[in-house]
């Protein structure tokens, strides 16, 4: 077994972009508000910063198995319009290949993920004011918290389904919404 080397990366991003301020729609619609909810896309053409950072840890315990750990943070202050509606996010998990069953291709995994939004975009979403993938009226804001386990098959060549289990608590960071469980299938193809 021996010394097990583990490995950090560092990241950070700078977008500019037509993007809206969610405290400047708000504090705009309830001063006048002639829609029912604030709109973060109403708003002049304008370029706006949304930064963030990020960094990944993985230590390898044993040949076929390893913990990690991740955390994420953006200002939260700006429109999200690209993957996912996350202003903060840690986690930590255990993964590992089937190689103690001699099927060293197969990818497990068991991890912890919570994630949760800024105060001005939680305020946003609590007024009515919908996102790229959140909103549905009221949001009684709660960190969304997801354990999540899978297994990776290789099946043959370049062919890898998987299957997996998530159990979220607070789905889109709403209190009134879940627990949920949902099951995921996956297929990752390589030509």
């Amino acid at each position: 077994m021996g010394k097990q080397s583990g490995l950090v990366r560092l990241l950070s991003y700078v977008h500019h972009a037509n993007m809206g301020v969610y405290r400047q729609q708000v504090d705009e619609w309830l001063a006048n508000p002639t829609t029912p909810t604030p709109e973060i896309t109403d708003h002049p053409l304008q370029t706006t910063i949304k930064y963030g950072f990020g960094v990944n840890v993985e230590q390898p315990l044993t040949d076929w198995l390893g913990i990690f750990a991740r955390w994420g943070w953006n200002e939260g202050q700006h429109e999200s319009y690209a993957y996912t509606e996350v202003d903060q996010t840690w986690q930590i998990g255990v993964g590992g290949n089937g190689g103690r069953w001699g099927w060293r291709a197969d990818r497990m995994g068991l991890v912890f993920v919570s994630n949760g939004l800024n105060h001005e975009h939680a305020r946003y979403l609590g007024y009515g004011g919908t996102g790229f993938l959140l909103g549905d009226g009221k949001l009684n804001y709660g960190r969304e918290n997801i354990l999540e386990s899978y297994y990776t098959l290789h099946l043959w060549r370049g062919i890898f389904p998987a299957l997996g289990l998530q159990y979220i608590v607070n789905p889109g960071y709403n209190r009134d919404r879940g627990p949920v469980i949902v099951p995921t299938v996956r297929l990752h193809l390589e030509f």
